[in-house]
Formats: C-alpha cells, sequence, structure tokens
C-alpha cells in the first residue's frame, strides 16, 4: 500500500461552503530536527491529535474572534473546561473563590476534588457585588463567576468584582454560557477567562458535548494548551464542525429562543400557580436592573417556583407535558423542563429559595403551542390538589 499524506486543506478544483474535517491523532513531521522539536509548536501550530487538528483550530479561532478575544482553548464539555481552568491556575496553599448558585458539578469539583490537593475553597453569595471584598484573603488567586446563576438565577454585579479583583491582582473566570456573547461579552468587561459550555446554545442540537477558554492573555493561554495536552483533554473534529455549523444559525436561532422565553416568563408572572419567576430580563424578576446595566441579550433558560409542591401535583405536571420534553441541558431547538426539589437549595449556603423550582429550556416552536402545554399542564397539577 502506498504511503498518502495530507498537508493543507486546500484540494484543487473543489470548493466548499463547510469546513473540512481532519482526523487525526498522528501529526507527521519533514524532518527529525521538527519531531524532536515538536514540543516548541504546542502553543503555535499541531504536534499530536490530543491538541487538535485545522478543524479545532478553525472553531478556536471562530470563538476567540467571537468573544473578543486573542486565545481560545477547547474541552470536551462546558465542565472539562471550568475543570482545567481550575486545575492549570491554581495550587496547594491557594484560595478560590465560586458564586454559591453556580453550576453544581463545577462546585463539587471544586469542594470534593481540587480542595483534596490543598487549595481551600469558599462559596460568596450569588448577588455579591463590591461586597465580596469581605470574602477575599491573601491568598485568594481565582474567582469563579456565573450570572445569571444556575437554577435560582442571580445576577451579579460583574463590573464591580472584576475591579476588585483587578487591584487584588486576582484571576477572574465567569460560565458566559446563558448569555452567549450576542448576549454579554465578558471579555470586555475585564473578565480574564471566559467559559461556554458548547453543547448549549453553540451547538444548538443537543447532539454535541464541548467546552471552550477564551482568553486575552497569553500566559493564560499557554497554561491551558498545556493542560489540555497534559490532561489528554481531546476534543473531536466531528464535533468542532458540529459546533462550527451551530454557529452559523446561532443568532437567528437566539433571537427567537430568547423572544419566546420572555413571552413564557410574562405570561407566567401573571399566573395563580406561579410564585416567582426568575428570568432577568423581565422587569419583575430579581436581579432585572443588574442584568439591564450589562447585558444586551436574554437567554432562552428560565425557572419559576410553582404555587404546588407536593410530589404528586409535581409529577401531575410533568405527566401532562407533550411539546415540552423532561430533560437535563438546555439551548437546543427543543423545549426542555425539569424539576429540583427544594433539597437541591437546601445544601446551598446562600439562597434565600427553599422552594422546589421548575426549569424550562425554551426551543424553536411556537410560543404559543409551549404556552398551551404550560397551561394545561398547569391545570393538571391543580386537578390533582382539588
Amino acid at each position: 500500500m502506498n504511503q498518502a499524506t495530507v498537508e493543507d486543506t486546500k484540494v484543487a478544483g473543489f470548493k466548499s461552503l463547510s469546513p473540512a474535517v481532519w482526523r487525526a491523532s498522528t501529526v507527521l513531521f519533514n524532518t527529525v530536527d521538527e519531531f524532536t522539536s515538536r514540543k516548541d509548536r504546542l502553543y503555535d501550530g499541531y504536534t499530536y491529535g490530543v491538541t487538535g487538528t485545522p478543524t479545532n483550530r478553525a472553531l478556536e479561532e471562530r470563538i476567540a474572534e467571537f468573544e473578543g478575544g486573542a486565545h481560545c482553548v477547547l474541552a470536551p464539555s462546558g465542565q472539562a473546561a471550568l475543570c482545567m481552568v481550575g486545575l492549570a491556575l491554581v495550587r496547594a496553599g491557594d484560595h478560590v473563590l465560586v458564586s454559591d448558585s453556580a453550576y453544581g458539578p463545577l462546585k463539587t469539583f471544586l469542594n470534593d476534588w481540587l480542595s483534596g490537593y490543598g487549595v481551600a475553597v469558599d462559596v460568596y453569595p450569588p448577588t455579591a457585588g463590591s461586597d465580596l471584598e469581605s470574602h477575599i484573603q491573601d491568598n485568594t488567586k481565582l474567582i469563579f463567576l456565573e450570572s445569571p446563576g444556575s437554577l435560582t438565577m442571580e445576577m451579579q454585579d460583574i463590573p464591580a468584582i472584576v475591579a476588585i479583583a483587578k487591584r487584588r491582582g486576582i484571576l477572574t473566570v465567569i460560565d458566559n454560557t446563558w448569555a452567549t456573547p450576542l448576549g454579554f461579552k465578558p471579555l470586555d468587561q475585564g473578565v480574564d477567562i471566559c467559559v461556554e459550555a458548547g453543547s448549549k446554545l453553540f451547538g444548538g442540537h443537543s447532539d454535541v458535548l464541548l467546552g471552550s477558554i477564551a482568553t486575552n492573555h497569553r500566559w493564560v493561554y499557554e497554561k491551558m494548551r498545556h493542560a489540555q495536552s497534559v490532561l489528554g483533554q481531546a476534543v473531536s473534529a466531528e464535533d468542532c464542525f458540529l459546533v462550527l455549523r451551530g454557529l452559523d444559525t446561532l443568532a437567528v436561532r437566539y433571537a427567537h429562543q430568547c423572544n419566546s422565553a420572555i413571552e413564557i416568563a410574562s405570561w407566567l408572572a401573571k399566573h395563580e400557580q406561579v410564585e416567582l419567576v426568575m428570568f432577568p430580563p423581565l422587569q419583575t424578576s430579581p436581579g432585572h436592573e443588574v442584568w439591564a446595566r450589562s447585558f444586551q441579550g436574554g437567554g432562552c433558560v428560565l425557572s419559576f417556583i410553582p404555587t404546588f409542591q407536593q410530589r404528586d401535583e409535581v409529577h401531575a405536571f410533568f405527566a401532562a407535558l407533550t411539546t415540552f420534553s423532561i430533560g437535563a441541558s438546555w439551548g437546543g431547538v427543543h423545549s426542555l423542563a425539569a424539576f429540583y426539589p427544594a433539597t437541591e437549595f437546601a445544601r446551598r449556603k446562600h439562597c434565600e429559595y427553599q422552594r422546589g423550582i421548575v426549569r424550562l429550556s425554551v426551543g424553536l416552536e411556537p410560543v404559543s403551542s409551549l404556552v398551551t402545554d404550560l397551561e394545561k399542564s398547569l391545570a393538571s397539577a391543580r386537578a390533582r390538589n382539588s
């Protein structure tokens, strides 16, 4: 069999609107000198399949530009991206702060894993702003932000936190998946590192797992690329292709889903079986004023506290759903619903909500169909209580 290699992404006589999908574990070198010095190319070239192919680089460049950043490194999921940041940037003896309403698996990683390596971890109130300074210690190295927070949707005063962090020489990292750069650009606000779960709105079709880490700091980028290599955090070219394709339609999907979400939130806010709607773009939602100061768009995820909390009532509500499906994750074209019992929030140190919460991810279905589905499901819960 004759050996064949491909040296570039251009094929004579062929052009396509779709990016090429380059799969590779092995990267070939022209000379033995190039091979023995391959680690010198880790940050600005190709060394091994774990750190990517031209398809990966195309997505990294696209996301970096989208975020307003200079660099981007991919990870196999949003959670993997968050963990890579923690593992790469702190060491034993350091102190980390994380919002109490941050993504649950991130807090589990920090408290159950990173703390076992000698890193001190504390949670801070999710509505913190300038008062965050009281939680900072002399050895604080990293602050994890998430605004709005997971499930309970608290908003953080990011400019105030960034100002404190910069004055104290502390790095900030934010999970910006809810807003995407269409709704908020953290790097423009001075945040050091922006993480996105590309599995959500970037991909947009609930069929890919991917995360991204964007920054303007070259030294942070090199730490992330090194961590990607050492930890074996490979991302397949096929998954990169799916997210590249998803980004092409993101603006259209985002606009439709956000508009539908605000209509549904407004409808729920007036319903007698809803105690509270948590969706910052809604004027009556907690955190709306903070959202309005910095954000240019809403998200497609909202939460609400139903008046009914008994198990059979909750089951009746979810059993009656037909347009919404029951499932985790969000940001895809199909609408999803999930329930988080009060025990989920009892474990938090700074949570004012001690009631079960329904979370909705609004997809591309007609908003009238979604409202009708919610209306009959709320009626089903009411009937169970009568």
